[in-house]
């Protein structure tokens, strides 16, 4: 097995990267998180030492080496301390030798934690001053002399190695420091690459590791523990889901509703709601890799930086409860509104109604099933997927969260609707007097109640129970109405608009048609186009029905995206691209939703500057504010700015 360790450090390029002389006062304390793998050489002095789990009592001469990722803590003794300490970085010759590549999963001397009393010590002392002296000389010349003298000092600590331990760094090591850099690094753009990369191993390797140990992988337990620090956030602080989603590494609030509901089946605000016990962490390890892991009771901590350093997790954290005071208020408003409904003859409630053999056939889950004689005079009977609902014939006060641009269309103006829409760029000015009802995920149902609507649209089933309690709430769960013309003819249907839906979907085809024929006539057809979000380290790549242009694109001109990644887009919707698959992701044409960026920008990016798209000027690049939306509006304009753009770049110049 030694012979296996001297193997790879024959072959491997090593390179130093910095060498440095330290003292630390009596009772001070460092703590250091090694970038590369590292050696120390304690000289003068004592102080208790750990590198990561392992504990050393440390008094005169020492010798540590840590591997890249591993935490250093030292705590001084009465008399101080003194050391140095190199770092430097070791790869192997990329192709041919595998063999290569198994014995550092097997065994990685660039890795291992150890710590022992060295034979010799001032010998190895006076290599390291003269190590230190030639690195100091800021010239390749001695530089390549202090890389000479690493070389002979490596060789005499390595000879000692094996009767001071027997101890290769295990699987639990590497699975404990990947769990560490997740807990800490958690808001950084971290993929399966990168993780292998900062612990000397795999990708392949590591993913299998860290399951076996685990039960997950990696980046699933990347993904629960940033959705666990939403958790402790959407308990304990008043913070919006923007907020949130950038402080755990997310894009956007949005992106971060889609992962919350996705893996714990409840959305932000929904479990928000009906959350109330403490929230505890690790919630993953199976039982066995628990006990490894998790040694002893210990609270675990989140180091960063900065300060807090000691935020212990298993601590006794107070939630704040604001369900009681908004569920009081509401019940009192609901009392006022039922008693004032009892007096008057108005609408009929919205209790459920028997459906058996009164639903006319349909493609959608929600039917209208009322008589086609009096449906303009009198209230109906809508199917959803919540049951039967009654609601008015002509109704004049809705409140709609994800469908407003199907009403703008349809020329109805709603009372209220979330902050975002009313921001949106495509009808604005269709806006005025349009009332705030709060964030998508934290709707204020006092705000809605406020409105006195006679009719609630909601593109999410959460909410329900909430808002049929303030009025008839029509549900239409996000993709059960798959393209513009059954989402339009839907509406058009409940809200007796059925002619101007017609006229609406007229104008909608003969537009999109004119676009799709200049788009064909100014590119080739088979030509590949990628809908993607500018990030520097870990860009998002978008399918046919999550924004960022994917409508347009994919849905009204009918283009193609990446052939490899269709499958995925078309699937996931919204994929984080690694750095390195940038180019697989990247189309012969690319739509980016990017903040203040410029194409020569971009061309100055590495990766992103050797993509055609990027050299050929092939790139549209609009904001956010205008590439977030998605309704049958937005989609409509999209498609024929990107028709003129697209027409405008194949013209000669």
């Amino acid at each position: 097995m030694w012979n296996d360790y001297y193997i790879l450090w024959n072959y491997a390029a090593v390179s130093i990267t910095d060498i440095r002389y330290m003292e630390l006062e009596a009772y001070e304390e460092m703590k250091y998180k090694f970038p590369t793998s590292t050696f120390v050489l304690t000289i003068q002095g004592d102080a208790g030492v750990t590198i990561d789990n392992q504990t050393y009592e440390v008094s005169r001469f020492y010798i540590f080496h840590g591997g890249k990722g591993s935490k250093l803590v030292i705590q001084a003794g009465e008399s101080g301390l003194r050391l140095y300490y190199l770092m430097y970085k070791a790869n192997l010759p990329s192709g041919g030798r595998n063999d290569l590549g198994r014995l550092m999963e097997r065994i990685n001397p660039f890795q291992m934690n150890y710590g022992f009393t060295p034979d010799m010590p001032t010998i190895l002392y006076e290599q390291w001053k003269k190590m230190h002296f030639l690195w100091d000389q800021k010239n390749p010349i001695q530089h390549f002399q202090a890389k000479s003298l690493f070389y002979a000092f490596v060789e005499q600590i390595s000879s000692q190695i094996p009767r001071v331990s027997n101890r290769y760094p295990s699987m639990l090591d590497q699975v404990s420091k990947v769990i560490e850099i997740v807990e800490s690094s958690y808001t950084q753009p971290l993929t399966l690459h990168v993780l292998a990369e900062m612990i000397g191993t795999s990708p392949r390797s590591l993913s299998r590791k860290f399951k076996q140990s685990t039960g997950t992988s990696p980046i699933d337990y990347l993904i629960q523990f940033r959705l666990f620090k939403a958790k402790e956030m959407l308990l304990q602080t008043d913070a919006t889901l923007d907020e949130i989603a950038v402080g755990i590494g997310y894009p956007d609030g949005y992106y971060l509703g889609r992962m919350f509901k996705k893996n714990t089946g409840l959305s932000p605000l929904q479990f928000k709601e009906k959350t109330s016990a403490p929230l505890y962490w690790p919630d993953l390890t199976s039982g066995v890799a628990r006990n490894d892991i998790f040694r002893g009771g210990s609270g675990r901590y989140v180091y960063t930086d900065g300060d807090n350093h000691y935020q212990y997790k298993h601590g006794g954290s107070i939630n704040m409860n604001r369900q009681t005071r908004t569920g009081m208020l509401l019940s009192i408003l609901l009392s006022l509104t039922l008693l004032l409904s009892a007096c008057s003859t108005g609408v009929a409630s919205n209790s459920s109604v028997d459906a058996s053999g009164s639903k006319s056939a349909s493609s959608s889950t929600n039917t209208v099933t009322a008589d086609n004689h009096t449906k303009t005079s009198e209230p109906r009977i809508i199917s959803t997927v919540k049951g039967d609902i009654t609601i008015p014939a002509e109704p004049k006060r809705i409140v709609v969260d994800l469908y407003l641009g199907s009403l703008i269309a349809l020329g109805i103006k709603p009372v209220g609707t979330p902050e975002m829409n009313l921001k949106n760029p495509y009808f604005i000015k269709s806006l005025e007097g349009v009332q705030n009802i709060g964030e998508y995920e934290t709707i204020s149902l006092e705000k809605v109640l406020e409105l006195e609507p006679d009719l609630i649209v909601t593109g999410n089933p959460d909410l329900f129970d909430s808002f049929s309690k303030i009025a008839p709430t029509l549900v239409v769960p996000y993709g059960e109405l798959k393209n513009t013309h059954e989402e339009i003819a839907y509406f058009g249907e409940v809200l007796n608009k059925e002619k101007e839906s017609e006229a609406w979907l007229a104008d909608y085809d003969a537009r999109i048609a004119d676009a799709k024929k200049r788009v064909g006539e100014a590119i080739d057809p088979q030509a590949e186009v990628s809908v993607m979000q500018f990030y520097d380290k870990a860009p998002l790549a978008f399918g046919d029905n999550f924004g960022r242009g994917g409508q347009a694109v994919y849905s009204a001109l009918g283009l193609n995206p990446p052939a490899d990644k269709k499958e995925i887009l078309m699937k996931d919707q919204l994929v984080e691209v690694s750095s390195e698959a940038i180019p697989e992701f990247a189309g012969d044409y690319i739509i980016l939703t990017a903040d203040n960026l410029t194409l020569e920008e971009l061309k100055s990016k590495p990766v992103w500057s050797s993509l055609d798209a990027v050299k050929n000027d092939r790139v549209f690049i609009w904001s956010p504010d205008r590439s977030w939306y998605f309704d049958p509006i937005a989609t409509l304009d999209q498609t024929e700015e990107l028709a003129a753009w697209f027409k405008k770049i194949s013209e000669p110049n």
